[in-house]
């Protein structure tokens, strides 16, 4: 990462989930959270196979009840990424999560429960090395029982979500127990930078980040983009997760794509494409949604392809010249266009063509 080009990334501890470390140096990693009922194991390892091959690094599951929780060691046992257990209202779940194997467990300051109940959940992942997430959502904070409609600013809500996280980190840390990620969310961008950076400022506790309930594809894309976006490019994030009302696969996408629009990962290629006029003879929409079907739905042809830069153009007015600027494109005549690679144009192919081409070429480049 150049620190030129964003802010200067926040000194944090590191906490070990698994095989991967959150904070400290490492890249900033990707998280997603399964949609499947935790009990059915077999639609539950099955997605988490499928989000791993698309690229996410940790997976979080719901553990609503008891049934659940003595699931997670089966998962545990049929998948290869951290598996992180999502706990509400009953501590005994987290104990019992803790038991069967779980790489972390993500508790709410707002619904957990009193100190004491806290302090088994403590005392469970202490003993057995497992990191806690104290994960506060504005939507779910303790606050909001007294006083459920509070007239507060965004800044108010803000501070109250940091106050909440630091209360339960102080329970934590007098508990000896420091191996801790928070996160603060909630659904708008506004509160959630403010919380998050307010947060930074006060403690070297690894943030996990990301905008709550963001919405659909798009809307909660865009959403997602500028928030967790923003606070990347203050140094501020360790982790991330794109909340979408979409397939979890989506979200690792979606996750990707932010960090690698701000150049901290790599993944797949940057496909390079034109919004296509009234010039243009060729489907590029047909096209470059056939491509990424293909590179994103193999696994080998995402990691072939990671850092290509690939263009499909659809006339000649800036067709040659984005095509030139990539490794290899083409750029669109009728029904045909220009292959170029390295800046050279190399031969005529069909329209029909590309697709394979460029997969031939991904294949043959690594």
């Amino acid at each position: 990462m150049d620190c030129s080009a964003h802010g200067k990334p926040r000194k944090t501890r590191a906490v070990k989930v698994g095989r991967f470390t959150i904070g400290g140096s490492s890249p900033v990693s990707v998280q997603s959270m399964c949609n499947t009922d935790t009990r059915d194991l077999k639609a539950t390892v099955d997605q988490i196979r499928r989000l791993e091959a698309a690229g996410c690094e940790i997976i979080r599951v719901a553990v609503p009840d008891m049934e659940a929780a003595q699931n997670l060691g089966r998962i545990k046992q049929a998948i290869s990424i951290p598996l992180v257990a999502d706990i509400h209202f009953d501590w005994r779940l987290a104990v019992e999560a803790v038991r069967q194997g779980v790489d972390k467990v993500r508790i709410n300051p707002g619904n957990i429960g009193e100190k004491d109940k806290v302090k088994e959940v403590v005392r469970a992942c202490a003993s057995a090395g497992v990191p806690i997430r104290i994960g506060v959502n504005a939507g779910s904070l303790k606050a909001l029982k007294e006083n459920p409609k509070p007239r507060w600013t965004p800044y108010d809500w803000a501070k109250q979500m940091v106050k909440e996280a630091l209360d339960e980190v102080r329970t934590l840390e007098r508990l000896d127990f420091h191996n801790v990620v928070v996160s603060l969310k909630a659904d708008d961008i506004e509160r959630t930078l403010m919380a998050n950076t307010l947060f930074a400022s006060k403690s070297d506790i690894p943030l996990h980040i990301g905008v709550t309930e963001a919405g659909s594809f798009l809307a909660g894309t865009v959403k997602s983009s500028l928030g967790i976006g923003l606070l990347l490019s203050r140094g501020i994030g360790d982790t991330i997760r794109v909340s979408l009302t979409e397939d979890p696969a989506m979200q690792v996408r979606a996750a990707y794509e932010i960090l690698k629009s701000l150049g901290l990962r790599r993944y797949g290629p940057d496909l390079v494409s034109c919004p296509t006029c009234g010039r243009c003879q060729v489907n590029v929409g047909k096209v470059i949604h056939e491509l990424e079907e293909r590179i994103y739905s193999d696994p080998q042809l995402l990691k072939q392809s990671e850092g290509m830069k690939i263009a499909v153009m659809g006339c000649v007015v800036n067709g040659p010249g984005e095509a030139r600027s990539a490794d290899f494109g083409v750029a669109g005549g009728k029904g045909r266009g220009i292959w170029i690679e390295k800046g050279k144009q190399m031969k005529v192919i069909k329209e029909s063509e590309w697709v394979n081409e460029v997969i031939r070429k991904i294949r043959s480049s690594k």
